[in-house]
């Protein structure tokens, strides 16, 4: 077992989350190491969504202009119901005062953290270690330490002065930390299938993103600049082979858009997804962000988002912790989040999945009533979309001391 000399922040995982962070840290001249499982930099598919005011903080990396040139600007997003049509149209020009970036932009997640590694794998400050599987972490009064796996079976004891697990569900740093990590796993597995096949070609007037709701069998259409992405509930109880079937994905896509020529199905991918949140986002010298400390529901894309988020925030702090504040500075960093993570995170994507899925005729009335009305009034709108963009939860978190 080799020791490797110490650095001041140690990161683990190299999603977005920890790109970010390590980013952040960098630009202030603070020196970082970033650990990564896989042998290269993770291409996952299930993110896309970047809401106006994650755009708004990645500018100051100078990526925001060729994110939106491989990606697409999606201005408004919608409520159907699968039968009838357009229940609610949400418009984010209303952001205009509040964001240089009044809409959505898909952009698959991966593209960011190949810009944000680029700005850094050359860096002097930054030392990036594909290929290292963090298999344990624990503190002491003046420093951290992970044990780690290398690529070729051998193990490692890497020093820090900080901690930042950035390093998903079922993060070693969360488990170090002694959090818990309470909640709910949805009862259905979600089926996301990408298709060529240009969905408003059956309904002219559908936006980029909309969330088609029934009460037996609801689903989500989002564009993106290559193809849709469609996104259906599907049986918990089935296989993987069976649930990521061509046979089924053509089943679930012709249910939804009947059409006389087969789908052309570019990508498929099921997974399970969780409702929790992390009891403490901080320990001491250790923090956890992202997935490693709060899952959620896709609908609404509150997860990227909301660990980008958490990123700025405790690079924030951890900035001024190397600089001289007191280290429970931190602690101010996992209240905040922790709490829009409650409040907003987790509520947001729960009331979108209840909208979509309400069986009951009279609640899902209800629910339609209430999508219109807000549409209809210039105030309620706005306060929607600034509530669903995520800059109400910014603002409400700064609150937090």
């Amino acid at each position: 077992m080799r020791t490797e000399m110490k650095q001041a922040v140690i990161v683990v995982g190299a999603g977005p989350v920890g790109l970010v962070t390590a980013n952040l840290l960098v630009d202030d001249g603070i020196s970082v190491c970033l650990v990564e499982t896989c042998q290269d930099l993770p291409r996952d598919l299930r993110a896309s969504t970047f809401h106006p005011p994650t755009l708004d903080m990645l500018e100051r990396f100078g990526v925001v202009g060729r994110m939106i040139e491989q990606g697409l600007i999606c201005p408004t997003w919608q409520f159907r119901d699968r039968n009838e049509g357009v229940v609610a149209t949400f418009e984010l020009a209303r952001l205009s005062p509040d964001t240089g970036h009044p809409y959505r932009l898909q952009c698959e997640q991966w593209r960011l953290g190949e810009m944000l590694y680029a700005r850094i794998k050359d860096n002097p400050l930054a030392t990036v270690r594909f290929g290292t599987k963090a298999v344990g972490a624990r503190q002491s009064a003046d420093g951290v330490e992970i044990d780690v796996r290398l690529p070729d079976g051998g193990n490692e004891t890497i020093r820090g002065s900080y901690l930042v697990g950035a390093d998903g569900m079922g993060s070693v740093v969360r488990q170090a930390v002694g959090a818990q990590f309470d909640g709910i796993t949805i009862p259905e597995l979600f089926l996301t299938l990408s298709t060529t096949y240009d969905f408003r070609q059956s309904m002219p007037d559908l936006s980029n993103i909309s969330y088609l709701s029934d009460p037996s069998e609801w689903y989500v259409l989002i564009r993106t600049a290559g193809f849709w992405r469609a996104l259906f509930p599907v049986d918990a109880s089935l296989d993987d082979k069976d649930v990521t079937s061509p046979e089924r994905g053509e089943r679930l896509l012709q249910g939804a858009v009947p059409r006389s020529q087969p789908y052309e199905v570019t990508h498929r991918t099921a997974y399970r997804v969780h409702e929790r949140v992390a009891s403490t986002y901080v320990k001491h010298r250790m923090a956890i962000a992202g997935d490693a400390a709060h899952v959620n529901n896709p609908l609404g894309g509150m997860g990227l988002n909301g660990g980008i988020h958490d990123a700025f925030n405790l690079a924030g702090k951890l900035i001024e912790v190397v600089r001289g504040a007191p280290l429970n500075t931190l602690e101010r960093y996992s209240r905040q989040r922790r709490k829009v993570a409650l409040d907003v995170v987790q509520q947001t994507a729960l009331r979108n999945r209840s909208i979509l899925n309400t069986q009951e005729p009279k609640a899902r009335r209800a629910h339609y009533d209430e999508l219109r009305g807000i549409v209809e009034n210039p105030d309620k709108h706005r306060s929607y979309v600034m509530r669903t963009s995520m800059i109400q939860s910014l603002r409400d978190a700064e609150q937090v001391l």
